[in-house]
C-alpha cells in the first residue's frame, strides 16, 4: 500500500542550505551512499555475533550500477536492511532534524566557520539531491517486506510495499539531474569517474565495492596465443577499492618499497621518500598516521602555491586534503595522512 507522506515545512529550506552550504564538492555524494551501504554491513555482521541463525555469516560486497539511457547510479549492499518503521525513521531524518534549532545551528555554523555539526544529524543520505533530481530507495530486513521509499526533496515522500530480490540489504537509486551549462551531471555516470571517485573517497572501505565495467583483451588464436594488433571488449566485474589501508597493515606485512610506489603516488612524487613513519597512538583520540619526509625540498616549498599539512580519513573515509592543523608550521615540509575512528 501506497503511503505518502509530510516533511515540516522547513525541509527544503533545510535541503538548500544543506546542499549549498554544508558540502562544498557535489561528487561526495558517492562518498556518503558507499559509507552508509558499508555501516549497513558493519550492522549485519554485529548481529551475526550473537544471532548467528537469524544472520548467517556471509561474504559481504557493495554494487555500483549504472543506466546511462535512465540516467541513474544505483549503490546496492547486503548488510541489515530497513523495515518500513526504520524506512521513515532514518530516511526522514531530515523531517525530524527540520526543527528551528536545527536551523539556527545551521546558520551559526556557516557565520561561525564551525562546521562540526556535520555527521550529527544523518543528513549524509540527502546529499544525493545535489546531483539527482529524486531518489528512491528499496530495502529489505531478514524477517520482513520489502518496501520502497521515493522523494524529489520537496514537501512530501512516500513509501510502499516493493519487491526486491535479496535476502536483506539496501539499494539507493539515485535519479540524475540534466546537465546544465557549468555542471555536467551525466558525467558520473562514466565508468572512469565513478572509479576515480572511489580510489579518492572510499577506496579502504573493508567491502569490496563491486562495478561491471568494459574492458579491451587482446584477441588469441586458436593455440591460446595473442594475435598482434586485434583486440576486443569484455564485461568484467571488477572491485574497484583496495579494501586494507596500507597504515592499518601490521609493520611486518609492509614492505618499504610499498610505502615508497604508495608515497609517489599518492603525493605525486618522482623520488623515493627520504624516510617513512608508521604511528599508532591510543588516547583521548585514538588514531594512525602514516608520514613521510621527502627526499627534496618540493619546487614550490618558498611560495605561497604551497599547501601544507596531512590528509584526513575517518574510519578509513577520506575527508580532506592538505589539513594544516594536523602539523606545526615549522614541520610544514612532511607529506602523510592521519586516520581516526573517532572523528565523527
Amino acid at each position: 500500500m501506497k503511503q505518502e507522506k509530510q516533511f515540516e515545512t522547513q525541509s527544503q529550506q533545510l535541503l538548500d542550505l544543506m546542499i549549498n552550504s554544508i558540502y562544498s564538492e557535489k561528487e561526495i555524494f558517492l562518498r556518503e551512499l558507499l559509507s552508509n551501504a558499508s555501516d549497513a554491513i558493519d550492522k549485519y555482521r554485529y548481529l551475526s555475533l550473537t544471532e548467528s541463525e537469524k544472520y548467517p555469516a556471509k561474504s559481504h560486497s557493495i554494487r555500483i550500477d549504472v543506466d546511462k539511457e535512465a540516467r541513474t547510479i544505483s549503490i546496492t549492499d547486503d548488510g541489515i536492511g530497513m523495515s518500513l518503521e526504520d524506512m521513515e525513521k532514518n530516511l526522514g531524518t531530515i523531517a525530524r532534524s527540520g526543527s528551528k534549532e536545527f536551523m539556527e545551528k545551521l546558520e551559526d555554523a556557516q557565520q561561525s566557520e564551525d562546521l562540526s555539526i556535520i555527521g550529527q544529524f544523518g543528513v549524509g543520505f540527502y546529499s544525493a539531491f545535489m546531483v539527482g533530481d529524486s531518489v528512491e530507495v528499496l530495502s529489505k530486513t531478514v524477517d520482513g517486506p520489502a518496501h520502497r521509499f521515493f522523494s524529489e526533496g520537496k514537501s512530501t515522500y512516500t513509501v510502499e510495499d516493493a519487491e526486491f530480490d535479496t535476502v536483506s540489504g539496501t539499494k539507493v537509486i539515485v535519479h540524475l539531474k540534466e546537465d546544465k551549462d557549468d555542471l555536467k551531471y551525466s558525467d558520473y555516470l562514466e565508468t572512469y569517474r565513478i572509479e576515480n571517485l572511489v580510489k579518492k573517497y572510499s577506496d579502504y572501505i573493508r567491502y569490496p565495492i563491486k562495478m561491471l565495467v568494459k574492458v579491451s583483451k587482446q584477441d588469441v588464436d586458436d593455440e591460446d596465443k595473442p594475435v598482434d594488433g586485434k583486440f576486443h571488449d569484455e564485461i568484467e566485474d571488477k572491485t574497484l577499492n583496495s579494501m586494507i589501508p596500507l597504515w592499518k597493515k601490521s609493520v611486518n606485512d609492509v614492505k618499504p618499497e610499498d610505502l615508497n610506489e604508495f608515497y609517489k603516488n599518492k603525493f605525486s612524487d618522482y623520488e623515493e621518500p627520504l624516510l617513512s613513519l608508521n604511528v599508532h597512538v591510543e588516547g583521548l583520540y585514538t588514531y594512525e598516521a602514516l608520514l613521510f619526509i621527502p627526499s627534496h625540498v618540493p619546487y614550490n616549498f618558498y611560495s605561497d602555491s604551497y599547501e601544507q599539512g596531512l590528509s584526513l580519513y575517518s574510519h578509513g573515509i577520506f575527508i580532506q586534503d592538505h589539513y594544516k592543523d594536523l602539523i606545526p608550521n615549522y614541520l610544514r615540509f612532511v607529506k602523510g595522512l592521519v586516520d581516526s575512528d573517532d572523528f565523527p
